[in-house]
């Protein structure tokens, strides 16, 4: 999942279903939660998402078994983090696009203005840390 990632709505989907499930799903166990797909439209769905790194494979029997790579949070991070970085490289002034950051942060929850306060100073004292 190293380069930029994207994932369709039925992708994601599929991963929600694969979340929930907790554990290794073939084909055939996470075709009851879509009904109106083909058994190989779905697949080849879990086998793209594979492809893409999102999923590890492992053989269960005769079939093929499926499970998410990583947590959601953790993918949602990587998805993000990718698209504020393309931003914040076409942005002419960053300003503008951090202001509206810490804007849309304060108006989801207050609350989360101090998380991210922290998670600012963390990241400064690490870059910091890391300086020559």
């Amino acid at each position: 999942m190293g380069e930029r990632l994207e994932l369709g709505p039925l992708e994601l989907r599929v991963l929600a279903v694969l979340w929930e499930r907790g554990r290794a799903a073939t084909v055939r166990n996470v075709l009851p939660s879509f009904p109106q797909l083909a058994y190989t439209t779905l697949m080849t769905t879990l086998d793209r998402l594979y492809r893409k790194g999102v999923l590890r494979r492992l053989r269960l029997g005769r079939a093929f078994g499926y499970e998410p790579r990583c947590s959601r949070d953790e993918l949602f991070g990587n998805m993000v983090s990718g698209q504020v970085v393309d931003l914040l490289g076409s942005c002419r002034d960053s300003t503008a696009l951090l202001s509206t950051l810490v804007r849309a942060v304060g108006h989801a929850d207050a609350e989360l203005l101090d998380e991210l306060e922290a998670l600012v100073r963390a990241e400064r004292d690490r870059l910091t840390w890391r300086a020559p």
